[in-house]
């Protein structure tokens, strides 16, 4: 089995149970991680023999355009859509941080990760 991450991918997004989330909106990062097999690609070079990287992008900037009160329910918007990608995607883990988040105290994110 092989592996493909996609790291960092910066949004600004509207997602929190907060009014003003909804209104003012916030920084998010979001991680992915792919397994699958691209012993077919290593031998052909070939795109359409791997999983495409702008295709997965595409997918996080997708799911995080649309609201939610939880950053739990985007992630598994976006696990859900990686998942019926391409059938040569054995599993998948994806890792939304949300930046500053509007809690009492110093914290500099929060997180989720869900796989399946």
């Amino acid at each position: 089995m092989n592996r493909i991450e996609v790291n960092g991918i910066h949004i600004y997004a509207y997602h929190g149970c907060l009014p003003e989330e909804e209104r003012i909106g916030g920084n998010y990062i979001v991680d992915l991680v792919v397994d699958t097999d691209f012993s077919e690609s290593v031998e052909t070079d070939k795109l359409a023999d791997t999983i495409d990287y702008v295709a997965l992008n595409k997918i996080v900037e997708e799911e995080m355009a649309v609201r939610s009160k939880l950053i739990e329910q985007v992630g598994g918007r976006i696990l859900k859509r990686i998942q019926e990608l391409d059938r040569r995607i054995f599993q998948a883990s994806v890792k939304v941080r949300k930046l500053a988040p509007p809690i009492n105290g110093n914290v500099e994110e929060v997180a989720i990760i869900i796989s399946g």
